[in-house]
């Protein structure tokens, strides 16, 4: 937002807490923020609101603006498909258009009574834009003091709690292909390269910040945390594995309210494993070895899933995801 003269009033990395233990512990800070964001809206009083994800904050919010006459848009839906499902409808309670970027959510809010909008995913124009212009594997090599080795990379997430957790496995599963391979972790923006090399300990690695969609460009092979990552990498066409780990109190929680059958958006869109998911006890080194051995070599099951790749870039249609909601949000709001 700031790129196009936004002005945020606070960063994304101040309010995104991740777990349940971790939202209890920053429930003070949550409700501040809220307070202050129901300040802003009075304030400002907006012929619209355009509400991104963020379900816990936003909905409340939603509520707010809805009391107060203003029309409230969503882009990007929250994934109540994945459990609190109840939310569906609030949502038709105090959302005016609700724009969705997965296919299958166009038909989960028909439960619900409403007519959504899918605009396609956001990441097809990213990830487009990104190629027109990217560099040569030659000029990321050279910036980033690599050889000639390919590459595996390692998305462990970008809290440091979960970094903390998965990266050490990582690390230990892939070790024994050093003399193959070079391992290169994808570093969060906001986390520095001493916190990285402290959290691998012995474990030989490169780190790289704001880089990651020139090193998925050139991975033979990743090891993603759950999330947009995985979509990212399948995008690429990179063969992957996913790995989740949280904390033992959180993960005991969501397994019982959950309400889906995979955990990556890869999986979720075709709505079958493509890609294989290692969670929370079955994040072993030994089992991520099993599904590198089964991926790092040109044979028919890593040729079947790039194969899959292409069929999911084929579902989630066409690119323009962002444009689509501007003119929607210009016309039903003029309407």
């Amino acid at each position: 937002m700031a790129s196009v003269q936004g002005q945020p009033v606070k960063h994304i990395k101040d309010l995104a807490f991740m777990g349940f233990v971790e939202v209890v512990a920053n429930l003070r800070t949550i409700l501040r923020n809220m307070k202050d964001c129901k300040q802003d809206i009075l304030e400002f009083k907006p012929d619209a609101l355009v509400l991104v994800d963020y379900p816990g904050f936003n909905l409340r919010i939603a509520k707010f603006a809805k009391e107060q006459g203003i029309k409230v848009h969503y882009y990007i839906s929250p994934q109540i498909w994945a459990w609190k499902q109840n939310r569906g409808w609030k949502i038709k309670k105090h959302v005016d258009e609700m724009y969705c970027i997965l296919p299958f959510e166009k038909s989960f809010y028909k439960k619900f009574d409403m007519d959504v909008h899918y605009v396609g995913h956001p990441l097809l124009d990213a990830i487009q834009n990104y190629q027109e212009n990217a560099i040569s594997s030659a000029e990321f090599k050279l910036k980033n003091k690599l050889d000639d080795r390919p590459i595996i990379a390692l998305l462990p997430g970008s809290r440091k709690q979960e970094i903390k957790i998965k990266l050490p496995i990582m690390l230990e599963a892939i070790s024994k292909y050093g003399d193959q391979f070079q391992f290169i972790v994808a570093g969060a923006p906001n986390l520095e390269e001493s916190f990285y090399q402290e959290v691998a300990g012995h474990h030989k690695m490169s780190w790289i910040s704001n880089q990651t969609y020139d090193l998925l460009n050139q991975a033979h092979f990743a090891l993603v945390t759950s999330g947009t990552a995985t979509l990212e990498t399948a995008l690429f066409k990179v063969p992957q594995v996913v790995c989740y780990k949280g904390s033992q109190i959180s993960y005991q929680i969501a397994k019982r309210l959950i309400k889906i059958n995979y955990i990556s958006l890869v999986n979720l869109i075709m709505d079958k494993e493509v890609v294989k998911e290692l969670i929370q006890n079955e994040l072993t080194a030994k089992n991520i070895q099993t599904e590198v051995d089964r991926l790092i070599q040109d044979g028919p099951d890593r040729k079947q899933m790039i194969s899959a790749y292409t069929d999911l870039y084929k579902k989630l249609g066409q690119g323009g995801a962002s444009e689509k909601v501007a003119s929607l949000l210009l016309n039903t709001n003029h309407d």
